[in-house]
């Protein structure tokens, strides 16, 4: 018996089936004008949503936000949630922090976009190597640029045309990182839309925490770069074994190949990220999403080697055709945001209240975890939280996925939604902000506490 099937043994899914059905006709109740708006909505969005990934949501359309502050938003129909999902940490600063936005309605009287610097770029600059160490920054909007802008930087540099990613990894939209194993070989991630190649033409990919396996796929001389998180955070929270980091740093050193790491999830570790907090030394790190407050920004950074290897192969009569850039990348309005967010909300103060508030949260869902006896856990890192549906904590994305109860996931996240509570829909984690409490963290637990008791009994 595997540790999935012990651990979902216990749950009755008939009577599974019976809650997700009364908790789905409640949800259809409560939001009328949601509702309203998502049938007007299916006349010119596909499926009714913006972006395909908004029909994960619990229940059988999305809720329409009227408007945010904090640790809450309220809805079209004038219910108040509590949010733990924070725009999977695009909003981890919480919902329009004051100085960030009094420094875009000052930066909006000034301009929104030159295609020129602003002096907030250079503070941003200095701060940005301050924090994570890496003396040399670019510019783009999104984290999927920043690691796309990355790896055509690294192949350049290297000379070689693979890079390796690990097995469930995500990175944004870039082509070259939705390729997983099966049955040990890679392919395209299911669902992977019309990839321009087999992603197993230009992508190796191995398990996490597999030393042997990186070992073995570094050693044909073809990866250009190793594109990690320091920590799996989409597939859950899977925490690198003891020593991994500094042999993944020896190996890849090794076999020539530049390491880039992603912490646009991971900088829920602290100021500098899980590579800071771990004295991790990338070549080249990208993060994106909350770093100016949810407006669209992302940076990607050098060290010296590598900052001065580009500057000797980028020709100024050439640098806007190498396929990196964007008009709107590095817009004032962005960076105003970014400066004001690093400068005044994502500090090392916001961290010192956020980081103990997730502590809570894994210490009161572990408790109503041990009071009935469930072969679930907990996961921690920094002020991110998640629960897993398994005994054990896996370590590496393939356990992780295996581990997956879609209906189970969408139970509690439907039963959260519906007591005021929204999760992440694509796993269950929780995140928090400086404007979240110590009540919105038992709020939470009592509501599990509920949803777990009308499970089981």
């Amino acid at each position: 018996m595997t540790d999935f099937q012990s651990a979902t043994i216990i749950i009755d899914r008939e009577k599974l089936s019976g809650l997700l059905e009364q908790e789905t006709e409640r949800f259809r109740q409560e939001h009328p004008k949601s509702f309203e708006l998502f049938n007007r909505a299916q006349k010119h969005f596909v499926s009714g949503v913006p972006m395909n990934w908004m029909t994960k949501w619990a229940g059988s359309f999305p809720i329409f936000v009227r408007e945010a502050k904090g640790a809450y938003f309220t809805d079209v129909d004038g219910l108040r949630y509590l949010d733990l999902c924070l725009g999977d940490t695009g909003a981890m600063t919480g919902h329009s922090p004051d100085p960030s936005m009094k420094a875009l309605q000052t930066q909006a009287q000034r301009g929104l976009t030159f295609m020129l610097p602003t002096e907030d770029h250079v503070w941003v600059g200095e701060e940005l190597a301050r924090r994570f160490g890496l003396q040399y920054w670019q510019m783009a909007m999104t984290a999927t640029d920043a690691n796309r802008f990355s790896i055509r930087l690294a192949r350049q540099l290297t000379g070689r045309s693979k890079i390796l990613v690990f097995n469930w990894c995500y990175h944004g939209t870039v082509d070259e990182t939705f390729c997983t194993l099966n049955n040990g070989k890679e392919g395209p991630r299911r669902g992977n839309l019309g990839p321009p190649v087999n992603p197993a033409e230009t992508t190796r990919v191995v398990e996490f925490n597999d030393i042997q396996a990186l070992e073995k796929a570094l050693s044909h001389g073809d990866v250009a770069c190793v594109l990690a998180e320091p920590v799996m955070t989409n597939i859950g929270i899977i925490l690198p074994d003891p020593g991994y980091h500094h042999t993944l740093r020896e190996l890849t050193r090794k076999a020539g190949a530049l390491l880039i790491i992603d912490e646009t999830h991971t900088i829920c570790t602290g100021p500098g990220g899980y590579s800071k907090a771990h004295g991790l030394e990338p070549d080249i790190l990208t993060i994106g999403k909350p770093i100016a407050s949810g407006v669209p920004a992302a940076v990607y950074g050098f060290s010296s080697e590598v900052a001065e290897k580009i500057r000797l192969l980028t020709e100024t009569e050439e640098a806007d055709t190498g396929g990196i850039g964007g008009t709107l990348a590095g817009n004032a309005l962005s960076v105003a945001a970014m400066r004001a967010t690093l400068e005044h909300v994502l500090t090392e103060k916001a961290f010192e209240h956020t980081i103990p508030l997730a502590k809570r949260f894994t210490q009161g869902v572990e408790e109503i975890i041990a009071k009935h006896n469930l072969p679930w856990i907990v996961k921690q890192l920094g002020c991110r939280a998640e629960y897993w549906f398994r005994p054990t904590a896996p370590r590496n994305g393939g356990e992780a996925a295996a581990a997956i109860d879609g209906e189970l996931d969408r139970y509690m996240h439907l039963a959260a939604l519906n007591r005021g509570i929204l999760m992440t829909p694509f796993h269950n984690m929780a995140l928090f902000s400086p404007a979240h409490t110590d009540e919105d963290v038992d709020r939470h637990t009592a509501v599990f506490a509920e949803s777990v008791k009308n499970l089981l009994h």
